[in-house]
């Protein structure tokens, strides 16, 4: 353990922490604080008998619960207040806290503040999660320790004891998590930015500025990956302190990676030198998106390993869970789940991925995302389009408002899940794919997009 985590701890002894939640990231680092002998009091918005087992291992070990609507009544009662991470940063009463000398901090903040290693972290509306996967499959290939965290992977800040300088965290960063950070990594790579979490943040403009917290704390030393074809994106380079790389899947770029669709290969660049790394025929999957979060990685990587190394990754990494994932192949019919597709952009990006016997199944929480864009391509691709959840009727108004509505393109609403797979089983020819992207999140009928994935899948392999 580091001088300075020692210190924090011991600070901590004579301090009031509390928690806001008690999830994944967060029940791991209560558990921590406990075993130090550190006072920690867990606050929560459901009642306490509802929070289940763990809840129960946290009393034993000593844990006090503040729960019920009134849970962040009395921030100001305690030292350090650490926030889980979907809770929204500038709620009033945690600004309230801050103004009265609170600290307000989080899991991610503490990891950031006190980690000894290398730290390459990645945020974007779209494909952070592929691409945080790709670079930490990449660096493991060429044969570093890597601690992956963040969004995916374990809560670092408890592994901290046990990470060493030469190693390399990996971290996928929300823009909740960013919001408040004021450190950032020696890598900062940002995917693409569009409009995403409207229903959370003030406005576009403190979404955008939350993602520009991912390299802005950087100094000289520090390196940031930015999307030369995201207009967004492009736009951070005369904000970065470090040294610029940029990815494109249109055109060249001086120092990055780039992809020539002439040549079907993808390349990194030095100072306009050019290295072949991989044909587009290495990469086993599918879709221009995934060519750009390789891109992505090699920007990253490249400088850290070998390229066999990327061409290994390549040729055998099949994706992540709920994201193209193909779950059946029923005569000549793909059924595919995509339940990662939480925006319109995401739902985009999959649709061009097929020739047009789509069936799609879209549709879920209401995101206050606009469907003008996704409502052109599902005229352009989609054979059938089945609508279910909060955003049915907004989709549905959003299609026939395009442009290019016709009077029989086949649409149907549904009420659940069960009804859309069986009326897509019904509607369904040889050679169609059926494809669950729902363009918007999960919450109105599921807990998280993965357990929406997870029913897709059982009940496609159960009919």
């Amino acid at each position: 353990m580091s001088d300075n985590l020692n210190v924090f701890f011991k600070s901590c002894l004579n301090k009031k922490i509390a928690f806001i939640g008690m999830g994944v990231s967060n029940f791991k680092a209560i558990k921590l604080f406990l075993k130090k002998g550190i006072e920690v009091t867990i606050l929560d918005k459901k009642k306490e008998e509802d929070l289940g087992k763990n809840a129960e291992i946290l009393k034993n070990l000593g844990a006090k619960f503040v729960c019920g609507e009134d849970y962040l009544n009395n921030l100001s009662d305690y030292d350090i207040v650490i926030r889980s991470p979907g809770m929204y940063y500038k709620d009033e009463k945690l600004e309230k806290a801050m103004k009265l000398g609170t600290v307000i901090t989080s899991e991610m903040e503490l990891f950031f503040e006190f980690c000894p290693c290398k730290i390459i972290a990645i945020t974007g509306s779209d494909g952070k999660t592929t691409t945080t996967t790709l670079i930490t499959k990449i660096l493991q290939q060429q044969g570093y320790t890597v601690h992956l965290g963040g969004n995916i992977g374990k809560a670092l800040f408890c592994e901290l004891e046990s990470i060493h300088p030469l190693d390399i965290a990996v971290v996928e960063l929300s823009s909740f998590q960013l919001l408040s950070l004021r450190k950032s990594p020696n890598i900062a790579v940002i995917t693409n930015i569009s409009k995403n979490h409207l229903d959370v943040h003030k406005d576009m403009e403190e979404y955008v500025a939350a993602k520009k917290n991912i390299f802005i704390h950087q100094n000289a030393f520090g390196e940031v990956i930015l999307n030369k074809d995201n207009e967004i994106c492009n736009s951070f380079e005369k904000d970065a302190r470090g040294f610029v790389k940029k990815f494109s899947r249109k055109g060249e770029v001086e120092n990055g990676a780039f992809y020539c669709e002439e040549k079907e290969t993808l390349y990194f660049c030095k100072n306009g030198k050019k290295t072949e790394v991989l044909k587009k025929e290495d990469i086993l999957l599918l879709g221009k998106h995934n060519i750009e979060n390789f891109l992505a990685a090699i920007a990253a990587t490249f400088e850290l390993v070998d390229v066999q190394s990327i061409k290994k990754i390549a040729a055998t990494f099949k994706g992540v869970k709920h994201r193209l994932e193909l779950i059946k192949k029923e005569n000549s019919i793909k059924w595919y789940n995509d339940s990662i597709a939480t925006s319109p952009t995401r739902t985009i990006a999959a649709l061009k991925c097929f020739n047009k016997n789509i069936i799609l199944i879209a549709g879920g929480y209401d995101k206050n995302l606009p469907f003008n864009e996704l409502a052109k391509e599902i005229l352009k691709k989609v054979k059938i389009l089945i609508l279910m959840g909060s955003t049915a009727d907004k989709i549905e108004t959003a299609i026939k408002n395009s442009e290019n509505f016709y009077e029989t393109f086949k649409m149907f609403k549904v009420l659940n899940m069960k009804q859309a797979v069986k009326k897509a089983k019904t509607l369904a020819k040889d050679g169609d794919f059926v494809l669950l992207s729902p363009a918007c999140a999960s919450y109105d009928l599921y807990e998280n997009f993965e357990k929406r994935g997870e029913d897709f899948k059982k009940i496609v392999q159960n009919f």
